[in-house]
C-alpha cells in the first residue's frame, strides 16, 4: 500500500513531530484513530435520525385506531 502526501502536508507533519517528540507514523495513527471516531459518531447519529424518522409518532397517530372502551374490560 502506498500513500502520497503533498510537501506542505509532510513539511507540518515533521515540524509537529519535532514540536511534540514524537514520531510522523504515531501522529498519522492518532490523527487517523480521531478522524475515524469522528466519522462512525456521525454514521451513528444519521442512522438514528433514519430510525427516529420511521418511528416518531405523534401522540395521535400513536394511538389512532386503539380502541380504550372500559366495558371490555373483565
Amino acid at each position: 500500500m502506498e500513500f502520497k502526501l503533498n510537501s506542505s502536508l509532510i513539511e507540518a507533519l515533521m515540524e509537529y513531530s519535532s514540536l511534540l517528540n514524537k514520531e510522523p507514523s504515531v501522529i498519522i495513527k492518532e490523527a487517523l484513530e480521531e478522524y475515524f471516531a469522528k466519522v462512525e459518531k456521525e454514521i451513528l447519529e444519521k442512522s438514528l435520525e433514519k430510525e427516529s424518522a420511521l418511528t416518531n409518532f405523534s401522540y395521535d397517530e400513536f394511538f389512532d385506531g386503539l380502541d380504550f372502551d372500559e366495558e371490555q374490560k373483565s
